[in-house]
């Protein structure tokens, strides 16, 4: 008479690789989605930050810089810098590239405001692969003298 073994299960024979490799995988992914997560927080605070908009709308406006950049003019990568915002204090000092179709630069901006009213001390536009800086407060800079 034939003797009928049972197998053990899969999970049985397994356990011993399975838990570890099942837990170290769930901290990577827990990791992982916590600096995205991080990563979102911070670029979204410098894309929706005052400074941030008012310089690239002064940049898609200039003709000087269309006329370098060609259009249409967009962010190019990851900005830096930082944003602080302490009792309706804010600070900004960013650096955001931007791109067009003819060439690429980098916008540096540094303001500080109180509510809706900023103040900019710096906002240039500093093209890559040349010397020239365009100078977006200038027409601002001509009216106060």
């Amino acid at each position: 008479m034939e003797e009928i073994k049972k197998e053990k299960s899969w999970w049985s024979r397994n356990w011993k690789w399975v838990l570890p490799t099942g837990g170290c995988l769930f901290f990577i992914i827990a990791i992982i989605l916590f600096a995205g997560t991080l990563f979102m927080g911070v670029t979204s605070l410098f894309t929706n930050s005052d400074a941030y908009n008012e310089s690239l709308k002064r940049v898609v406006e200039n003709q000087e810089i269309i006329a370098i950049l060609g259009e249409p003019i967009e962010t190019n990568g990851m900005s830096g810098g930082n944003i602080n915002n302490s009792n309706g204090f804010k600070t900004a000092a960013l650096t955001i590239p931007i791109k067009g179709p003819k060439g690429e630069a980098n916008i540096r901006v540094e303001g500080e405001g109180v509510g809706d009213t900023w103040a900019y001390q710096v906002m240039n536009v500093y093209v890559e692969g040349s010397d020239t800086v365009i100078d977006l407060l200038a027409a601002e800079k001509k009216l106060i003298d």
